[in-house]
């Protein structure tokens, strides 16, 4: 398989990512079930956070081995521990100040007409906000995957070089599986809020989480680097965490029983995924 057959199936595997996305049109009224769609992408994202840091501190595991063996040195060791370091904390902080810079300044709400009750205007504004927080997370979650998906890159374009095809392409096959669940947990908090996205928005979330699987695989296909690999994984997984804290408590007011279920659902969903490629492997 050629550079450029690598570079093509790691970009289809990364753009898989639309398939799920234009489930951010569909308006849904039912409490239930926007608690269970936003349930449902935050188990989705459980999964990829427990894949990821387990594949993040892999390299961190050897390393520390080796030089307990003597086989190595400590620097490595600490290198890459503290890349990993990190990159989770980058990860996890860096998308709560972010956001603090999206939001723009608060207005002075109007006073209502009457005690107790609440202006149009008012409930406009809290509408908007709420409209531009959803949007927000969604994009942070993108930002997340891409991060995520840009590792996967990695290891495929890492595989092709060393001349493991099989198991590039056994990885493309499976990373394109994932990304069309990643679609869909871009917009669960969408639904959750009752937001439409517009298609330039579902586009421009589709580049941003799966366009880094095509720029992963065009490095990986290029040099190798454990500490790219580590400092990649670790950004997402600090992500994903963040986003899991946004998501849980949406799915806590809308409806704590569903939102379990809908974790389980999301979760297995992500499981399931893995035991296709598992299968494909053997």
């Amino acid at each position: 398989m050629s550079t450029t057959q690598t570079i093509v199936l790691g970009a289809i595997a990364g753009f898989t990512i639309y398939l799920g996305l234009p489930l951010g049109q569909v308006r849904v009224g039912s409490l239930r079930t926007r608690a269970f769609l936003n349930a449902t992408s935050a188990g989705i994202l459980l999964f990829l956070l427990v894949e990821i840091l387990g594949h993040a501190t892999e390299p961190v595991e050897d390393a520390v081995k080796e030089a307990a063996d003597g086989q190595a040195g400590w620097l490595q060791f600490i290198g890459l521990g503290l890349t990993c370091a990190i990159g989770l904390g980058v990860g996890l902080l860096s998308l709560l100040y972010l956001g603090r810079l999206w939001k723009r300044p608060s207005r002075p709400r109007p006073v209502g007409v009457g005690p107790g009750a609440m202006s149009v205007a008012e409930a406009t504004v809290s509408r908007s906000e709420a409209h531009s927080a959803a949007l927000r997370t969604g994009m942070a979650i993108a930002a997340g995957i891409g991060l995520h998906n840009f590792s996967e890159g990695l290891a495929i374009g890492q595989a092709a070089s060393s001349g493991e095809l099989t198991l590039a392409l056994l990885l493309i096959v499976g990373f394109a599986l994932h990304n069309t669940t990643e679609g869909f947990g871009i917009v669960g908090p969408l639904a959750a809020a009752e937001v439409r996205a517009s298609w330039g928005w579902l586009g421009l979330a589709g580049l941003i989480g799966g366009g880094p699987t095509l720029l992963g695989t065009i490095i990986g296909s290029s040099f190798s680097s454990s500490y790219l690999y580590v400092g990649c994984l670790a950004l997402a997984g600090g992500a994903l965490l963040y986003v899991l804290g946004e998501l849980l408590p949406i799915g806590r007011r809308l409806s704590w029983e569903v939102t379990l279920w809908g974790l389980l659902a999301g979760f297995l969903l992500g499981v399931a995924t893995e035991l296709i490629l598992a299968v494909g492997g053997g």
